[in-house]
């Protein structure tokens, strides 16, 4: 699915790059402007009588304190149900908070490429039945990107995920934390948004 959304993106952006409208002085970012951004997602899987369910929902806000440089700020929420005959359900609810930064390389410009640099607090709990069990964490990451101005306050934009670091530990004393590293290109780590410009 995401890799149809990826393609539909792309084939939007091109389309948009070969009729480019006389107004594209007026696309594009600048030194003082605002805007809000945000990504839905929702994936469900099924084996046999095996479900899993995930909803995923991360709305952003930035500034552009420079020619090239935003700011930001992001939250996010991810709900997840898995469901197995003769098991408890198993209901994983996380929570994100984080600061971002991003430089554009043609910021006045209707199409502009970018890399983002994030760092986030990330809480999770997860729950089956009366047993309930949470961990809080930080993590780190790092996307280059695209972004394409459809209008003069609407953009769509597309991020991969390259480079990650994330450690985790359980709320319970003695727990070790569990600490990840990955670097690499996967189509679950492509992330498709819409952006308006105030």
């Amino acid at each position: 699915m995401k890799k149809l959304l990826f393609t539909a993106a792309f084939a939007v952006l091109g389309l948009g790059l070969t009729n480019a409208q006389e107004d594209d002085d007026k696309k594009g970012f600048a030194k003082g402007d605002f805007y809000m951004s945000g990504a839905i997602g929702y994936a469900s899987e099924k084996t046999g009588d095996v479900k899993a369910n995930t909803f995923e929902f991360s709305p952003s806000a930035g500034y552009f304190v420079s020619e090239n440089i935003a700011v930001g700020v992001s939250v996010g929420i991810m709900t997840g149900k898995n469901e197995e005959p003769g098991l408890l359900d198993v209901d994983t609810t996380q929570l994100n908070a984080g600061v971002f930064g991003r430089y554009y390389f043609t910021p006045g410009k209707a199409f502009s490429l970018f890399g983002h640099l994030e760092a986030d607090y990330v809480n999770a709990k997860v729950e089956q039945g009366p047993l309930e069990s949470k961990a809080d964490g930080f993590a780190f990451g790092f996307a280059p990107g695209i972004s394409y101005f459809v209008s003069n306050n609407f953009a769509l934009e597309a991020s991969v995920g390259v480079l990650g670091y994330s450690s985790t530990k359980p709320d319970v004393s003695g727990a070790e934390s569990t600490d990840n590293f990955r670097i690499g290109v996967d189509m679950s780590d492509i992330n498709l948004g819409l952006i308006y410009k105030f």
